[in-house]
């Protein structure tokens, strides 16, 4: 049996030897384009990320990961009306074959939006000075743009249309340089949907999945009807433990566990949902070197990665001045698990739902190309392709009417913005609650503060301690005092409703989202939020400083 890893070790492998050519730049895209054969404008075309990605000859190729996918996903095979796509290309062809319907009878003509002029990408500026774009149904035929609503409103392929996932190959390359040769994306109806495909391509009924100790709670409840077992690993402020996943991992014992071995991770490592907690450069390589020693497939679920925040610095101290150039800001992110993967052994998932808007239902996978074909599969019979709609809309915004440089620019917009909603509802907790019983990290990423309750100094909790019967456990306390800011017109999200495995635990949380309520909303709900805290455990207020009642 191996030794636990030490912390202070990285991942070695023999195919860091390598040397890799410098990632894309955003002026290199163009320049790549034009080299390029001119995209596919016909109905269904076939489409892969090999079209447009640098070919990384210079780069290893991924592991092959048969001993993982299961039963189901060997078994799935090519649909052959899809497998004909790559002959519309042939000159001539009239095609009888598949089942599209005539655009005729779409009762569209055109469709336009109006979007963000960058860099002025607020609401109001938009509403001024935005620009209106327009997609009409014949657009491609009448040479005025290569995607319309003829081709976009029709059947499409699984991997989603060629002309969106052209630019989603490019950002990811952009961004994250996967350093191994044969990396794919394929578009994806949200990384919900992506995850309940990835489990079922990898799980059994009776297998554990590791997770943080507290999960997104859709995960667990996607899992948990698979026969899939989560299994919590400890967490800190940075989010899950290396170290404790490879206690669990190396001491393992299929007889007492009455399971296999994990090999499956599902991990979101920017602003962590429900913690908000940031892993930093070095814990992600500790993790993915656990995940090597170990032979762990990790699940990278990441939708609030470019809501990477300026740093904390306090209500009174001067702001960190914000990125000042694309590399600035590309640089100041931390990487990502898949910028690191050597092996291929990262499945990542992303999404436009907090970067541009839930309801597009579009997000997209990054893997190797065997996983990535094995996906595709999958989607071809059951989600079949993201919302041509939605594609459509996201082609026009982020291709035609933005471009890679404006895109970045409306991250950084978005980094900003974020950053003064943390710094609203971190402010407004240092004012309002009482520090005796709650505490918390400033979020460094993502949506959610979390606030830690100290339950056992409830008076309650404190009597059945001190032998006047048992007191009451973190459930019903939890319950309590949930309940209390309810009453006082606060909701916030109990930490017991995104626990990996069934049970309270030993410590309270509270969940408090500060993505969607003004400023001024938040700063109440945090006051009500405070005097229900107050209320339950006997303190008061006075003259700015919390007093305990006796």
């Amino acid at each position: 049996m191996p030794p636990p890893l030490a912390i202070d070790l990285e991942a070695v492998d023999d195919t860091q030897a390598a040397t890799f050519i410098g990632r894309l730049s955003i002026n290199g895209v163009q320049a790549r384009r034009s080299k390029n054969p001119p995209v596919a404008t016909g109905l269904a075309p076939y489409a892969s990320s090999d079209m447009f990605k640098s070919p990384g000859y210079d780069k290893p190729k991924a592991k092959r990961w048969d001993h993982f996918l299961n039963q189901e996903s060997k078994s799935r095979k090519p649909s052959p009306l899809k497998s004909t796509a790559q002959l519309l290309k042939t000159p001539g062809l009239i095609s009888l074959g598949g089942g599209l319907p005539s655009s005729n009878v779409f009762p569209f003509e055109h469709l336009d939006i109006k979007v963000p002029n960058p860099p002025h990408f607020s609401e109001p500026e938009t509403r001024d000075s935005g620009v209106l774009v327009r997609a009409g149904k014949h657009d491609v035929a009448e040479g005025k743009s290569i995607f319309d609503i003829h081709v976009a409103f029709n059947y499409g392929q699984a991997t989603g249309s060629i002309q969106l996932l052209r630019f989603i190959t490019e950002h990811t390359e952009l961004v994250h340089h996967p350093p191994y040769q044969d990396w794919q994306c394929s578009l994806s109806t949200g990384s919900t949907s992506a995850f309940d495909i990835a489990l079922r391509m990898f799980t059994t009924r009776g297998d554990y999945l590791m997770t943080e100790e507290y999960s997104f709670c859709s995960a667990i409840e996607t899992a948990n009807p698979l026969g899939v077992k989560c299994l919590g690993i400890k967490m800190d402020a940075e989010g899950l433990l290396p170290t404790d996943m490879d206690h669990i991992l190396t001491d393992w014992s299929e007889s007492d566990r009455g399971a296999p071995k994990p090999f499956l991770l599902y991990t979101v490592p920017t602003g962590q949902n429900p913690t908000g907690a940031t892993s930093s450069a070095q814990r992600r390589r500790q993790l993915y070197a656990v995940a090597q020693k170990h032979d762990v497939y990790i699940i990278e679920d990441e939708p609030y990665y470019f809501l990477q925040m300026q740093p904390y610095t306090g209500p009174h101290a001067p702001d960190v001045p914000p990125p000042d150039s694309h590399e600035a800001f590309l640089d100041a992110l931390a990487p990502s698990l898949v910028s690191m993967d050597t092996d291929g052994r990262v499945m990542r998932l992303d999404s436009f739902s907090k970067v541009i808007a839930p309801g597009s239902r579009t997000g997209w996978v990054t893997a190797s190309a065997q996983i990535i074909e094995r996906f595709v599969r999958h989607s071809e019979v059951s989600t079949q392709n993201p919302s041509g709609i939605s594609q459509l809309v996201l082609f026009k915004l982020l291709d035609e009417a933005w471009g890679h440089a404006a895109y970045l620019d409306w991250l950084i917009w978005l980094r900003l913005e974020y950053t003064q909603r943390r710094d609203n509802i971190v402010d407004a907790c240092e004012r309002h609650l009482p520090m005796e019983v709650a505490s918390w990290n400033p979020p460094a990423a993502g949506m959610f503060h979390w606030i830690r309750v100290e339950w056992r100094k409830h008076p309650l909790v404190a009597a059945g301690g001190e032998g006047e019967g048992e007191g009451p456990g973190i459930l019903e306390m939890e319950e309590r005092i949930w309940r209390a800011g309810v009453e006082r017109g606060v909701l916030t999200a109990k930490g017991s409703w995104f626990r990996a495995e069934a049970d309270g635990g030993t410590e309270m949380f509270l969940r408090a989202t500060f993505a969607a309520a003004g400023a001024e909303d938040v700063t109440e709900a945090v006051r009500r939020l405070g005097e229900a805290l107050r209320a339950e455990f006997g303190l008061e207020q006075r003259n700015g400083e919390m007093k305990e009642l006796h």
